[in-house]
Formats: C-alpha cells, sequence, structure tokens
C-alpha cells in the first residue's frame, strides 16, 4: 500500500478578488477527495478564507434577496473541503498568519483554524510530498 500523500498549499490572495482562490479551492477539493493530508498557509489577504464575518447578501441590482441570490462563501468551501478530506481519510489543517489576520481584523476565523507564522510553512514544506505557492500577481 502507498504511503498517504502530504500537500502544502501557500495561499496569499483575498476571496473575491480573483480566480487564484477559487481555484486553490478547487485543487484543495481534488486533494481532500483523494485523501490527502494537506496544510494550508494562508497569509496576507488569504487569511479571510476562513473568515466567520463573511455574510450572504442580496443584490439590488438583480433585485434579488440574499437567498435567492445563493452567494458561495470561503467560509463555507474551507469548512467542505475539511469535511471531505476527513471522509476520504485524509485531513486539513489550515493555519493563518497570525500577523496577516491582526493587522486585517481577520482573528475570528472558523473552528479548527490555527494561528501560525513562516516557520511553520517551512517546516510544512520540508515534510511534504509537494507545495504549491499561489501568490499575489
Amino acid at each position: 500500500m502507498a504511503e498517504k500523500k502530504k500537500l502544502t498549499f501557500a495561499l496569499m490572495d483575498a476571496p473575491f478578488e480573483s480566480a487564484r482562490s477559487t481555484t486553490a479551492m478547487r485543487l484543495l477539493h481534488i486533494a481532500a477527495q483523494r485523501g490527502y493530508d494537506i496544510n494550508v498557509f494562508a497569509y496576507e489577504g488569504a487569511v479571510y478564507l476562513p473568515f466567520n464575518g463573511q455574510q450572504k447578501h442580496g443584490n439590488a441590482f438583480h433585485e434579488s434577496d440574499a437567498d435567492a441570490e445563493n452567494h458561495p462563501l470561503p467560509k463555507d468551501w474551507v469548512a467542505e473541503v475539511r469535511s471531505v478530506a476527513q471522509t476520504h481519510g485524509g485531513s486539513l489543517t489550515w493555519m493563518n498568519c497570525g500577523l496577516c489576520a491582526d493587522e486585517r481584523g481577520a482573528g475570528d476565523a472558523l473552528e479548527g483554524v490555527v494561528r501560525g507564522g513562516p516557520p511553520a510553512l517551512v517546516q510544512w514544506a520540508n515534510e511534504s510530498d509537494n507545495v504549491l505557492v499561489i501568490p499575489t500577481r
């Protein structure tokens, strides 16, 4: 039996700003479906991906309320990736850069999100089978 893969992702983009965050979440979901152990180090704006303060909203231009608009929230995507990983025998460890979260007021993250710093990212990178860094432009 092959040894389980461990992947590390370093994310930088805030939600709703570019397709990079959406692409990262899609890649995380695929890794979760394969039962990999996944580490995510979120820094700069990416600390808002698991932020509890996200809210669904309506769209006045479309004359729709929040339920009709059904706008996806990145915090729900993060929770889903964790659930899928566990279902398939893997795990998701999400670490927000503590300094980045503090300076942005993003300390209220989903349950299970931990705080850390660059030394943890270096350790994860050394322990992983592969590392993907998705920076901003």
